[in-house]
């Protein structure tokens, strides 16, 4: 338990301060809420001897008020200072976090580990937050307060203080236990909140699927399967524990009763003198409370143990390397972009293999080939969302990964076929793409990518809210809005990843258009599978299988048997077939 304690004070950092003085307050409000006890001894033996009078017990009486009104402060003080600690701790976790996963690679990201975030930031980190922090100060203090007890029976009677003594070391031994087995539970507890924060997120984010295939029950039952778990789960971390604590109860209440004997004993012996007993009657019961609130409390550790371990879990998790120093050129005679024997797998599936060619400035690049081919991995391997496994990418003759992450990112602007837009304003969504930009160059933005007119038209124009993940708006609305945001970045180097591919054909001709307003006098690496497209593309690469297998002009591949002429006939042939219908 002490070393659970020691690691919640090193978590604090820099705040631990605050709870090292909230420890002195504690302290002294355990003191001060045995005191009426002491002040009742005495006056007891004041009667006993004879020697009582009113201004004494106006005095004891004041003591104890007195007594009181500090009890509050210092309550008042170690709450303030404890629960500060706690949340300037986890603000400042929180954002060490945030910062933390915005440094790893994307691959964290799909691989299942979203409801782990989630459960950390909203279960984990709120329960360090709102619970351990708060008492750690008070579990210390009760520390103490056990000791200065078996001190004042040690003072009484050396027998009665041996007697406190054994009974704290079978209640230490039982204590060990329990929290080795808390410490196990506490484990599967928090896994199986991760397990239903997945379980719901994956509920919510699929409800359409499974309106659509009538899955409502069959996913219900799957979702009211990991309420039952978590229950389940909370239920046997009491069950377990339960045994225990009536164990430490036990031991208290014989403790209890056997200072009263023994106490009695040395009465009946002549070794003790009655207002010694009487005094020892009077706290005898209270003698192991600050043990026993001790142990009840540092259950708490047990769960934040676990919850520390999943965070620290994350933080744990590699991040992308971001110490380049390299600036990247203005002006250079190499290419662009240029991608030299690139290899990159998903753990240990490979995914491209031996990838090379360049980016001329100002020249559009289409990746085209069957889905599964790499061509999306292509496009975030440039951003660094993930880093080469062997190879090397280039911009402007710099290898990528010795350029800043941050200036790396400021050269490259990206529109996907998934636009993702925050519960903000229209304004401050634009706004994303430069920060600082002034109020007249987001509303020239706007009106390049072809949103201007629709933002007019929504309830409060540029500062109507979108709902989350851009709910509110359609598919081609949320198109046109991030690429306005891309055109007010302003990047040399324009990603496009099939950005029309699922948009309708109203609105393709506006974000066609939007389109163009963005790549004027850009260099493209555009990903698609429309012909149109593609035609016009300054040099086409097809990918198969996680490998270029042809390179060249639209009109110079039609000219090969291969796997681009059979694409543009396949394509072509849907066309017609669609036109007959």
């Amino acid at each position: 338990m002490i070393a659970l304690m020691r690691r919640i004070v090193t978590f604090a950092g820099r705040y631990k301060g605050r709870i090292y003085l909230a420890l002195v307050f504690s302290f002294l409000k355990s003191l001060l809420s045995k005191a009426p006890i002491g002040l009742a001894f005495y006056v007891l033996l004041m009667f006993y001897e004879g020697r009582q009078s009113p201004e004494l017990c106006l005095t004891v009486a004041a003591s104890m008020v007195v007594c009181v009104l500090l009890q509050i402060l210092f309550q008042h003080l170690d709450n303030k200072l404890q629960s500060s600690a706690g949340f300037l701790v986890m603000a400042e976790k929180r954002t060490e976090l945030g910062a933390h996963l915005r440094r790893m690679n994307m691959g964290y990201f799909t691989e299942g580990n979203i409801g782990k975030i989630s459960s950390v930031l909203s279960t984990d980190m709120a329960f360090v937050e709102n619970n351990c922090m708060m008492v750690l100060a008070d579990l210390i203090s009760y520390l103490f307060a056990q000791i200065i007890m078996i001190a004042f029976l040690l003072f009484f009677n050396i027998w009665l203080g041996l007697v406190a003594i054994v009974i704290c070391l079978v209640a230490h031994f039982i204590a060990n236990k329990m929290h080795r087995q808390a410490l196990a539970d506490s484990a599967a507890r928090q896994e199986q909140n991760e397990n239903l924060t997945e379980s719901v997120l994956d509920y919510i984010e699929g409800i359409g699927i499974i309106k659509t295939y009538n899955l409502l029950g069959e996913k219900s039952r799957e979702l009211t399967d990991n309420f039952q778990k978590t229950c389940d789960e909370n239920l046997i971390f009491e069950k377990h524990l339960l045994p225990w604590q009536m164990c430490l109860n036990v031991v208290f209440a014989l403790g209890a009763a056997l200072i009263i004997a023994l106490a009695t004993t040395l009465y009946s012996n002549t070794l003790m003198s009655a207002i010694t007993v009487v005094g020892i009657l009077l706290f005898a019961f209270d003698v192991f409370a600050p043990l026993k609130t001790l142990y009840g409390q540092s259950i708490r550790l047990t769960i934040m143990n676990s919850c520390l371990d999943r965070l620290e879990e994350v933080f744990a998790e590699a991040e992308l390397p971001d110490s380049g120093k390299s600036a990247i050129p203005q002006a250079s005679d190499a290419p662009e972009i240029s991608f030299e024997n690139v290899s990159f797998a998903y753990g240990e599936k490979d995914v491209l293999s031996g990838i090379s060619f360049t980016l001329e400035k100002d020249r559009m690049t289409a990746l085209v080939g069957p889905s599964g081919g790499g061509k999306s991995t292509i496009a975030s391997l440039l951003p660094r969302f993930w880093d080469a496994k062997s190879g090397c990418i280039r911009m402007r003759g710099i290898d990528v990964r010795e350029v800043p992450l941050r200036e790396l990112i400021a050269n490259i602007s990206m529109v996907f076929q998934r636009v993702y837009l925050f519960k903000d304003t229209v304004y401050n969504n634009i706004a994303l793409g430069r920060p600082d930009a002034t109020e007249a160059e987001i509303i020239t933005a706007a009106k390049k990518a072809r949103c201007y007119d629709f933002v007019q038209a929504l309830p409060n124009g540029f500062q109507t809210m979108i709902g989350e993940g851009g709910q509110t708006l359609s598919g081609g609305e949320k198109q046109r809005i991030s690429i306005a945001r891309c055109i007010l970045k302003d990047a040399p180097i324009v990603i496009l990843d099939e950005a029309t591919a699922s948009v309708d054909a109203d609105n393709e001709s506006y974000i066609q258009a939007a389109i163009s307003e963005l790549c004027r006098g850009k260099t493209l690496l555009v990903i698609a599978h429309r012909l149109n497209t593609i035609r016009h593309a300054d040099e086409i690469l097809v990918i198969e299988k996680g490998r270029v297998v042809q390179q060249g002009t639209h009109d110079k591949l039609m000219c090969e048997a291969g796997v681009y002429r059979a694409f543009v006939s396949a394509r072509e042939n849907s066309r017609g077939w669609s036109r007959k219908r």
